[in-house]
């Protein structure tokens, strides 16, 4: 018997309701802000909530990097990669590591510096 069941992933971010408006292009929702707590919610998209809170001194972890590690990242699921990834880079993410052929995954940065990847099934 589980103990608990998810409730949300949480990003930490300078500006949450701008990072939770960048994932919300992504997976769609609505960006639900707080009153003044630092807290925003990403709600109606399909799976479990994302949310973020604010992190005015957020160091971004370095990918790939030992010593600056990432701690976690997303995964999303897409049917085309280079489809997807026009998307992603009009909406402000930076690619880092895109280039190599036949894979099934490509990882990105969210403008507040969280890796995340595309994956293919």
């Amino acid at each position: 018997m589980a103990i608990a069941t998810p409730r949300a992933i949480v990003l930490d971010a300078p500006d949450p309701v701008a990072l939770a408006g960048f994932y919300a292009q992504i997976i769609g929702g609505e960006v639900i802000s707080g009153e003044e707590d630092g807290w925003v919610d990403l709600e109606g998209a399909e799976g479990t909530r994302l949310s973020f809170q604010a992190a005015p001194g957020l160091v971004p972890p370095e990918w790939p990097s030992a010593d600056k590690s990432q701690q976690l990242h997303l995964d999303f699921t897409v049917a085309d990669l280079d489809d997807a990834e026009r998307e992603l880079l009009r909406i402000g993410a930076v690619a880092l590591d895109t280039d190599a052929p036949g894979r099934d995954f490509r990882v990105y940065r969210d403008p507040a510096g969280h890796p995340f990847c595309l994956c293919v099934d």
